[in-house]
Parts: structure tokens; sequence; C-alpha cells
């Protein structure tokens, strides 16, 4: 086998190693990637766009620079992928929607610039559902992605491109965005590590809003080393963004070898009622054990209002999207209809042809939450029993350090299987929901597999900016098992 060959089984760090000791460029490492997207993307459909020429291009200039010593970094010279809803420079940027299919970004979103500075090549822009709405990359209008552990299985969503990608190793390190678990749920149908750090811990300047007290961007990877690193580059103040948090940014790598002995684990009794899928619980009961018998201290905890977080994030998501999505309506830009006979024609046609069913569904619930004699009766409310969701989690972390449990109460569902039944699609976010609401920090990592031989991810849920220690803990089972490194085997 030569070098090129097994580059996309490196990690981040072994990318900026080999580059940086001169056992390949930065050239043959993109190109390397770039190969297996031409191969494997056709199956997968997990890139919208690839940037062959502007990679290879970027591949050149950050050779000669980092010969000439003026990059050193941890991401000098790593491709990368992004979700395709950050704004790119000169890139096509649609949110897998016809309403914005030939959008071409006249700037970079705040993440996309810190890569790019920290001398990261993008291979290309992630599929994804449709303006990050929904739980399977169904709704996209450039076609469903398929898991690469099971093609006729969901990656899961929104960013289930992006997971796809991680999983097959079309890529080292994808950005995606997680509403209401749509970083964490497609990492654990795919067998990756995903983060949703703390609201505000990452700018969402550039970031194409779906629900704005919702969205936050985090990196999606094979190992909870290889998103440490990521969120060293892209974490911290931006002023572009109003709910970007001024805080010291940590070094997210610093502590990841620390012991997890006298760890305080919490469960949710909530997450292990009905609902949780016998196999996936098993795996789930396996790993905490694996935790125990490290010297981790395990109590059950109670989120007595998490079972109010679907209806309540149905009412705040929608409502902020039909806020958030007006701006798309054919006079400024975005699809625009031919020939439209006024101004009311123009608006009704654009957004009919522009929008797929799920995001005008949604538009429409969000209007009708907000509007006058309902706004008390379903946002406000929802508002209230959101806090109290959140005051839930300030309870149990006074008692632990961390809340662990299921990510998805199944595996990977198959394609087509809950498209026509949206309750059943919202319900598949039953466990990340609470934590989206709460604005807290959550994660997911692979733990095994189920009987059904489909991965099963570990949610982690740590307190207010302690993506630390959740990295830690992550990185710690990282270390005693293999899980993470397991690649399906037609693109091993």
């Amino acid at each position: 086998m030569s070098q090129a060959d097994s580059i996309h089984t490196l990690s981040l760090k072994g990318i900026h190693d080999g580059v940086h000791t001169g056992k390949f460029s930065v050239m043959e490492a993109t190109d390397a990637y770039l190969d297996r997207i031409e191969r494997f993307n056709p199956e997968l459909n997990a890139y919208i766009t690839v940037t062959r020429e502007s990679a290879q291009a970027q591949a050149v200039d950050i050779d000669n620079r980092i010969r000439k010593g003026e990059l050193t970094g941890a991401m000098a010279g790593v491709p990368y992928a992004l979700k395709d809803l950050f704004c790119s420079e000169g890139v096509r940027t649609t949110c897998a929607s016809n309403m914005l299919s030939n959008f071409i970004s006249p700037y970079d979103a705040h993440v996309a610039e810190k890569l790019k500075a920290a001398g990261g090549v993008l291979l290309g822009k992630n599929n994804m559902d449709e303006f990050a709405m929904g739980s399977s990359n169904e709704t996209s209008a450039f076609g469903n992605v398929r898991n690469p552990w099971d093609t006729t299985k969901v990656p899961g969503g929104s960013s289930g491109g992006g997971a796809a990608t991680i999983a097959a190793r079309l890529a080292p390190m994808t950005l995606g965005t997680d509403t209401g678990g749509s970083i964490r749920q497609p990492a654990s149908f795919c067998n990756i590590t995903g983060i949703k750090p703390t609201y505000g811990r990452i700018s969402r300047y550039g970031m194409i809003a779906f629900a704005s007290s919702l969205d936050q961007c985090g990196p999606m990877a094979p190992s909870a080393e290889d998103c440490a690193i990521t969120l060293n580059v892209i974490a911290g103040l931006d002023s572009r963004d109003s709910t970007s948090v001024d805080l010291p940014v940590p070094d997210y790598t610093a502590n990841l070898n620390d012991s997890i002995e006298g760890l305080r684990i919490g469960l949710p009794k909530e997450f292990f009622a009905e609902g949780l899928d016998v196999q996936v619980g098993a795996v789930i009961d396996r790993a905490i054990k694996q935790f125990q018998a490290k010297g981790a201290i395990i109590k059950e905890v109670t989120l007595p209002n998490s079972h109010l977080a679907v209806p309540v994030y149905y009412v705040v998501a929608p409502a902020e999207c039909s806020s958030n999505l007006s701006r798309f309506d054919g006079v400024r830009f975005g699809h625009r209809c031919e020939n439209p006979k006024d101004l009311l024609d123009l608006y009704e046609r654009s957004r009919w042809e522009g929008f797929g069913d799920e995001v005008k569904r949604r538009i429409m619930i969000g209007t009708y939450a907000l509007s006058a004699g309902y706004y008390d009766a379903y946002y406000l409310k929802a508002q209230q029993v959101r806090r109290l969701i959140k005051q839930d989690f300030e309870a149990a972390f006074k008692d632990v350090d961390v809340i662990m449990g299921p990510s998805c109460p199944t595996t990977a569902f198959g394609i087509g299987a809950k498209k026509d039944d949206p309750i059943a699609m919202y319900l598949e976010d039953l466990y990340t929901i609470p934590v989206s609401l709460a604005g807290l920090p959550g994660m997911t990592f692979p733990i095994g597999f189920a009987t059904d031989g489909l991965p099963v991810g570990m949610q982690l849920v740590g307190n207010y900016f302690e993506e630390a220690r959740m990295l830690n803990i992550a990185h710690q089972y990282q270390q005693w098992t293999d899980w993470h490194t397991q690649v399906p085997a037609q693109f091993a």
C-alpha cells in the first residue's frame, strides 16, 4: 500500500505530522481525499459541491507556506469539508434547497474564515436536510444521503452528509450544525464523534440560520481528539455575532489524558424508559459499566420536564424559522419564479417552487404560532416550559459532573421508512432536543454495534462551557476501545 492509499486512515494529528515531517505533501493528502470522493460519493451522495480546483490551488499555496515556516498550527495542511449552509467565498452555498441552488457566497462564514487562516484545505460542501430541517437527510433538494454502514439506511440529519463523509473517510473532519440534535443523531447512526458546543461558544456569522436561539456549529470527526483540535481553531468571540460569548477559549487538547476516576455520571431515568430500543439500551448499558470499571461513579438523575421538549421545540424552532426564512422572497436573492403577474404572485410562486415540503410545513407552523391571538398560547408558553427544562438540568448538575444516555432511541432506520410520518421523524430527536433547548453542550461518540450490525452512539451532556471535560471523557473511552476506528468494509 502506498502512502497516498493510507492517508484517509490518519487522524488530524497524523495528517498534520505527515505533512510537516515531509512524509507526504498537502497536495498528496488533498488528492487522496478528492480521489476517494470521486470514487465513493456517487453511491453515498454525501457532497453537493466538490471544490477540486480550488482545493488543489489551496494545497499548492499551503505547501509553499509550510516550507517557508509560515504555517505551523494543528490544522495547517489538513483537508476538511463544510455543511452546505456555511457561506464560503466564491463557492456555491445551497442549504440543500432549490431556493439557493445557484447562490455563490461573496464572503466566508466566521468558521470558514478561521479554518482557511489556519491552513486547512476545503474539499467541498456536504449534503444536508433542506435548511437543516429534518432528521434523516431525506429533505435535500439534491437527493437523500445514504448511510455507509448500510446504504439502504438513512445517515441521520440534518448533518447527514457530514456524518456519511466522516464514516466513509471522505474527509478527516467536517463542520456540521446542531439545532435539535443534528450533529449528535447522525454521529450515532454513522459511528463517528460529533460535538455541539455550548450555545454562543462558536460564532454563527455566515451560517445560514434555521432557528437562531438554537443553532450551533460543531465539528464531526472520527475521534474526540480530532474534535478538540478543531474546536481550538474555531471557538471564541466574534464581534459580528451578537450571540457570541466573550469567554476565554481553553486548549481543548490539554486535558484529554486526565483520569476519569471519581467522575460523577448522571443517568436520566427518563432516557432509559419506554421508547428506547432494547438493542440500543444493551449497548449503552455495556458502555456505562466500562466507565464504572474505570472508577466513575454512576448516579440516577431526573429531568422531569424532558417529555415536553419535543412539543416545545416544534413550536420554538418553526417560529424562528418562519422569521429567518422570510428573507427568501424572490426579490433580493434566492430563487425567483418566471414571469410573475404581480408582487403577490412573485412571492407565492417563488416560495412554492423554492422550498420543499418540510420547510413549507415548518414555516406554516411557525407563522401560525406567532400570529396575533396565538403568540401567548403557543410561543410564549413554549418559552416558559423551555425555562423549566433548563432548570431541570441545572438541578441535575448540582449532583453530577456530566450526564450520559442514548443519543437516539433506535439505530439508523430505512430510507423512506418515516418520510411520510412527520411525528415519527420528530421523535427521533427525543433525547437530543432537551440539551439544545437548555443551550448546553452535548456530544456523541461511538460505543459499539447493535445486534442488527448498525452503530450506536452515547450522548454525553456537560455543564455550560465544559466542552474540555466532555472531550476528555470521550477521549478516555476511545483509549480503552476501538469502536471509533471502525470503518464500513467497502470504504476501508
